[in-house]
This record gives C-alpha cells, structure tokens and sequence, in this order.
C-alpha cells in the first residue's frame, strides 16, 4: 500500500496548466470535535489548454496520534480522484494513507460546465475505527472553463491604426497575439478625394486608385498609401475593401460614418489610432485659364478654359472692363474655348477673375492687330486753301489724327467707316500729320505753283499734280492720294522731307 509522506506538494502538472479563476469552498465531514474523522476541502482552477476545471481536494486526519487510511473513494462527478508524487505516476486516491494529524491532496478533472463537485471518502484508523466524510466545492458562482483560444474571430478581432492623411498614408494591425480564425478575412481601405473646399464639402470624386488590403492568416499587418491631389482634398482610412468606396460623394448621399477608422461608433470605434479622415489643401480642383484676342474694331474677345488636369467643378469667372463693365461666365469642368466679347469702349484694361481673384495671366489691354485696314489721307490745295482729310476703313477701330499746319493744330478722331476733314489758309509751310496711336507721322509740303510766290496770289494756280504715294517709306504705311502741287513723306515717327 502506498503511504504517502506527510506533507505532498501541490501536483507540478496542474501547476503548469495556463489557470485563471481559482476559487474554493470546504465542507468538513463532522465537527470538529467529534473524533476519528476527516475534513475535505478543495479549491479548483481553470485549465485553459483543456478547458477542464481542476480541483484539488485535500483530506485532512482528525486524529494526532493515530494514522488513517482511505478505504473508498466516491467522486461526483464520477473522475478519477488521484495523487500525483513526483517522479511517479498517479495513483489513485484510494488506498492512500494519511498520517497522524496530517493530510493528503489529490487531483480531480472535471468538464469545464461543471457547477457542483462532491468528495466522498471512508477512512480506517490504525486502531480500527472506520467513519466516512464528504466535502463538496460550488462552481455556479463561477464563469464556464473554456479552452484559451488559438485564433481570434473576425467579428470580435480588434485593431489598431496609424493615420497620415497629407501623406495619403495609413497600418492598420491586428490587436493581440492571435490570428483571425481560419479563412476569415477584414479588409481596409485608404481612399483620396477631389474635394471643392479644404473643409468638408460636396460633391467630392476619387482621385487615382484607392489602395485595399486585407488582414488574415499569418498576415497581421497592412500598410495602405494613396496618391493625394494637388488641391482640395479628402483622405479616409475606412473599414471594408474596395466595394465600400463612395464615388461621388454628394450632397445628401451616403456617408461612412462609423465604418471610418478611429470613430466613435462601430465598427471603426474596434481599431484604437487617430481619426483617420482629413480634409485639406491649399487651392481649387480647377485650371481655370484665360486667352485674349484683339479685333480690328477695338473689341476683345476673352477665351475662358477649365479643362486642366486638375479641373472637376464648374468655375464661375467674372471678365472685367473698364467703365464698370463686367459678364460672369460659369465653365464646366473640362470644358475650354468659351468666349466673352469685351465691347471697344470697355476694351482698354481688361480683368479676369475667380472667387474674387485676377488669376494668373488674367489682365490685358487691347491691341491693335497687324492685319489692321489702316487709314488714308488725302489733300486739296489751291492758292487760298489747304485742305487734309483723314478716311478710316470700315472695320477698324476709332484713329485719332493729330492735323498740324504753320502754329495750328486741329485734332479729329475718326470712327469706322466715316472721314474726318481739316482746311487751313493756304501758305508755304509744311503740314504734319500724326496717327499717335499707331506711331506713325506724315509730313506734307506745300509747294504752290501759278499763286504769286505764295498762298492768295494773283497769279492762277499751276495744274494739279497726282501725289506720291509714300507708303512704302515705313511699315504698315497709310494709304495716300493727293490732289493738287502738294508731296507727301510718311514715316513711323520720324519724319523724311521731300521738296519738289
């Protein structure tokens, strides 16, 4: 028979056992004062490999001077009830001596849903008196054992996240040292957006290609970057793969809501990090341009352009002239050449705006183009007058004509279509005649024939003379006809004299 020694160690397999909750009650088999008896008591413990309840019983002699020995044994629920000696295998527990006022300890596995175990024991006494005992330990106050778990579920998984919403970059990483179950799968999205204002607005379109990916099996962490536009934009970091994007984001649409990471409410409240949304960007989603092209009749005629590779929304211009002249043109994302005609009289300085703003390359003042009609001037002279008349060609813009004769200076302009006339008294002096707006000078010089030496004489004037046509003598050079004893010279700016 073994007899065990007086003291047993607590059983090295149980404490190797991953054990959480240990609790414990006792019932003793008799009062204490009753004699030859024994009291059991027990406490148990969770093994979580397992996931059975381990209960250690200890038996105790009553008795200082005589030994006991365990006759039977009776387990509920029906287990085996055994002592564990180092070195050795277990034996069961009955048969096992206790030693004068010493006690014994035994191991009992049962189901980990087990709400009550009882231990009955009949002992024997060296001088032959036999009694028999129960103990009993409640389990119901405690949580079922179940196994520690190898894997995490995916709808109970937490996560954790980093979040860099200028950068366009995010990890998300599976909380805890344990994989998802099986074949189970979560998916993450990173997400940009073309965005009207830095602040939330809509409507917002995807830009590039949203980067997704998963986490599961032996995969526990993702990274996710994503190009962002060059303007207004919005980044989020959402729970779910590519099926879960928003595109268009638009006024009362969908929203993401709880499914972005980092919020409060489920499932992206399951992942601990920062929000993981940002809006930003320091200018519009949109290229609006603007081009000019002067027009022979003073007018300007604006092209408006919103087709960069930038441009998702409507740009609203604003084309400003002077006098308080001003148009709004609204374009269309991807749209160019819509054209605003700027009126002559308004055509001197012109503004183009968006949201209040010239944009770059947006002012302009009319030009007169090359291919311009130009104006002619022509002459009659006799011995008492000399007359200058300017012509300007139908479709040109307004020319001013400075007319200059000895001290006398006559300034005309000259509209599209129409002529302009100044006579002076005849004389022998040279006539200027300046185009300021075009640079250009023509000087005439009188040279009387027949009119007694000058201007009013008695002597009958000679016969008239065609004029030389002095066109050539400078670019774009005024159409000329004379009729009378009169030379034309014309140059830009700077005058050439002929005498004949």
């Amino acid at each position: 028979m073994f007899r065990p020694k007086l003291s047993l160690r607590r059983p090295l397999a149980v404490l190797a056992a991953a054990l959480i909750g240990a609790t414990g009650a006792t019932v003793v088999a008799a009062p204490a004062a009753q004699a030859h008896h024994t009291t059991i008591s027990g406490t148990v413990a969770c093994d979580q490999l397992t996931g059975e309840r381990v209960i250690t019983w200890t038996v105790v002699n009553s008795e200082r001077r005589t030994a006991a020995t365990i006759k039977t044994v009776k387990a509920e629920p029906a287990t085996p009830v055994q002592v564990l000696v180092p070195g050795s295998e277990a034996v069961d527990l009955a048969g096992v001596a206790i030693p004068r006022n010493g006690a014994v300890e035994a191991v009992q596995r049962v189901p980990g849903d087990t709400l009550r175990a009882t231990l009955t024991i009949e002992g024997r006494w060296d001088n032959n008196r036999e009694r028999t005992n129960e103990g009993s330990i409640e389990l119901g106050a405690d949580a079922a054992c179940a196994p520690a778990p190898k894997c995490v579920d995916a709808a109970e998984a937490k996560y954790s996240h980093t979040f860099n919403g200028p950068k366009g970059t995010a990890t998300v990483k599976l909380a805890g040292d344990l994989p998802l179950c099986g074949d189970d799968k979560q998916y993450f999205t990173l997400v940009s957006y073309f965005a009207p204002r830095p602040q939330f607005a809509t409507p917002q379109y995807v830009y590039g290609t949203p980067d997704s990916d998963f986490l599961g099996g032996t995969q526990t962490e993702i990274e996710l970057k994503v190009e962002v536009p060059e303007c207004h934009t919005q980044v989020d970091l959402i729970w779910g793969g590519v099926d879960e994007v928003i595109d268009p984001l638009v006024e009362n649409g969908p929203r993401y809501g709880g499914k972005k990471l980092g919020d409060r409410a489920a499932p992206g409240n399951r992942s601990a990090g920062p929000p993981g949304w940002y809006n930003g960007g320091d200018k519009n989603c949109t290229t609006p341009t603007a081009t000019f092209a002067s027009a022979c009749d003073g007018t300007v005629t604006v092209s408006l352009s919103n087709d960069g590779s930038i441009s998702r929304y409507p740009v609203e211009f604003e084309v400003r002239g002077e006098n308080g002249w001003s148009e709004k043109v609204t374009v269309a994302p991807g749209k160019a050449n819509n054209e605003t005609v700027v009126p002559a009289e308004h055509a001197g300085a012109i503004e183009v705006l968006v949201d209040g703003e010239v944009i770059d390359n947006g002012t302009y003042e009319w030009e007169r183009p090359e291919d311009c009609p130009l104006p002619t001037i022509t002459t009659k002279a006799d011995c008492e007058t000399f007359a200058l008349t300017a012509s300007n060609p139908e479709g040109a813009p307004p020319v001013k004509v400075d007319f200059t004769y000895g001290d006398q200076t006559e300034s005309r302009t000259v509209k599209p279509g129409s002529s302009e006339t100044v006579t002076f008294p005849a004389g022998d002096e040279e006539a200027l005649v300046v185009l300021p707006e075009l640079d250009l000078e023509l000087e005439v010089v009188y040279v009387p024939e027949g009119c007694g030496g000058g201007g009013g004489g008695e002597e009958p004037p000679g016969l008239p003379v065609t004029g030389i046509a002095a066109g050539g003598i400078a670019a774009g050079a005024i159409a000329l006809l004379a009729v009378g004893a009169v030379l034309f010279v014309m140059a830009r700016r700077r005058r050439i004299h002929f005498t004949a």
